[in-house]
């Protein structure tokens, strides 16, 4: 089935995104992913599962992949958008990785603990045996012997360290471990940290040659990126958070080249100067989050993250059809640079989503 997308299309994108992390492209970035186009094929029969965990392991990984075939063959890729897949297991797969239960419902996954053990008596190792890690790398495999580097697969959600600590404990016990096992947090953290690092090279090693980086937010990067995240800490104060989470986190961020972070609703406002003062962050994703105001009533959060030298990231979310918020940002901070906006649009918008490219220089030769 034929992709609309071309080698030239990602020479191209590959520039821009390249531009773009240094700081040089003097215009934002606009992702807009069309979706619902004429197939050129019929549709197989194998069902398209948002949520990839819900195939069942005895399905070949290739029929999963042809299935992701069909499906990048119903898409336009307008503006900076390019061809991408994503296995998606859940927020914090890495869990499963290491011994915890994944139930897979119709929205979401869940990870449960094997059993309830204390803090100090947990135990994290890469193990490279798993079924959900391998099913993974099955997938990876497969996708690069389909597309080569023409579609790019995008790194599962391995999820962020103390979430997939809370995973173990659960999480209301972890806050009272933070006061009264503070060193046995710390030691499990350094433990999922390499074990972290482990998948993640694994699964990065899975890709075509010459590929480059991208993650479920649908950033591109030539070079190693990931969308960092700690959703744990919308329950900590900002001196945990320096204590707990910065450390692992600005390790990490040293280890990548282009690292973002997932700051998500107004409860993790209180981290962002500490995210901010990581000189090798990149730039912050800010989601408001359900019942908070939406994208244009928080200038002051766009400032700051500005301001500070780093890059923006934000949904225009198909619900909502507000992919014109690249305007307001635009007015709000004086300049739509180094801001990218990523959305998937309606056919109804496409003629919006057009006139936006054509505005800001966006639309690919």
């Amino acid at each position: 089935m034929a992709i609309d997308f071309s080698t030239q299309r990602w020479q191209a994108t590959r520039w821009n995104y390249e531009q773009w992390w240094a700081g040089s492209l003097a215009r934002p970035l606009l992702n807009f992913t069309l979706k619902g186009c004429a197939a050129d094929r019929p549709e197989q029969k194998l069902p398209d599962h948002w949520l990839t965990a819900k195939y069942d392991l005895t399905i070949a990984a290739e029929a999963i992949v042809d299935r992701w075939d069909y499906n990048l063959g119903t898409q336009r890729f307008l503006g900076d958008a390019f061809p991408c897949v994503f296995p998606n297991f859940g927020p914090g797969v890495a869990a499963a990785f290491l011994g915890a239960r994944l139930d897979c419902g119709e929205d979401t996954v869940w990870f449960h603990a094997p059993e309830d053990r204390e803090v100090g008596d947990l135990k994290f190792a890469f193990d490279p045996g798993n079924p959900w890690f391998r099913r993974i790398r099955e997938l990876g495999r497969a996708a690069a012997e389909r597309w080569g580097d023409m579609v790019q697969l995008q790194t599962t959600d391995l999820g962020g360290n103390l979430d997939l600590l809370a995973t173990f404990r659960p999480a209301e016990k972890l806050l009272f471990d933070l006061y009264d096992h503070p060193e046995a947090v710390k030691a499990r953290t350094w433990e999922l940290h390499d074990a972290w690092w482990k998948y993640h090279d694994a699964l990065s090693a899975m890709r075509a040659a010459g590929t480059g980086y991208s993650a479920w937010a649908n950033l591109y990067s030539r070079e190693p990126y990931y969308m960092l995240q700690c959703d744990f800490s919308y329950m900590i104060g900002p001196e945990m958070f320096e204590e707990f989470v910065k450390p692992e986190l600005a390790a990490t961020c040293r280890r990548l080249t282009n690292p973002f972070y997932h700051l998500d609703g107004p409860g993790q406002l209180a981290h962002l100067d500490s995210l901010l003062s990581i000189p090798e962050l990149k730039g912050i994703q800010w989601i408001p989050g359900a019942g908070a105001p939406k994208l244009e009533h928080w200038p002051e959060v766009f400032r700051k993250i500005r301001d500070a030298g780093k890059l923006i990231q934000v949904w225009s979310c198909e619900a909502e059809s507000d992919i014109g918020i690249i305007d307001v940002m635009s007015e709000q901070l004086g300049s739509a640079e180094g801001i990218i906006v990523i959305g998937t649009i309606r056919p109804d918008q496409e003629r919006e989503a057009t006139a936006l490219l054509e505005k800001y220089g966006a639309c690919p030769a």
